[in-house]
C-alpha cells in the first residue's frame, strides 16, 4: 500500500519516545553535579544576607552529600510498584527538585 500512512518498520516500531529502564553513569553524574550547583546557589544567597520564605525553605533540603542515592535518582509517586520512579521518567526533570519524600517512604 502506497501513501503517507504506509506500513514501514518505523512506524510500527513501538514508542516515538524511548526512555531507557535505567539511568547511565554519564547521566547520573550530570544529575549529581546539577544538584551541587543548586546547592552552590543556595549556599551564596544565604551567605549574602538575604531574607525570604524560599530561602528558608531551600534550607530545610538536605544537601548533595546528605541525600541517599535512592533520593537522587528516583522519585516518590503513588502509582508505580514499590513507590519509586527514575528521575527520569519525570517530565521537566532536570529542572524540579525533589530532595524529600513522604513520611515512611
Amino acid at each position: 500500500m502506497f501513501g503517507p500512512f504506509r506500513a514501514s518498520n518505523v512506524n510500527f516500531g513501538g514508542l516515538l519516545w524511548k526512555i531507557p529502564w535505567k539511568l547511565s553513569a554519564t547521566r547520573k553524574a550530570n544529575a549529581r553535579h546539577r544538584l551541587k550547583k543548586v546547592d552552590a546557589v543556595i549556599e551564596a544567597v544565604r551567605a549574602s544576607g538575604v531574607q525570604c520564605a524560599a530561602l528558608v525553605k531551600a534550607l530545610e533540603l538536605p544537601k548533595e552529600h546528605e541525600m541517599p542515592a535512592r533520593d537522587k535518582y528516583t522519585v516518590f509517586t503513588p502509582h508505580a510498584r514499590g513507590y519509586r520512579k527514575g528521575i527520569h521518567k519525570v517530565p521537566k526533570w532536570t529542572r524540579i527538585t525533589q530532595r524529600t519524600n513522604p513520611r515512611g517512604f
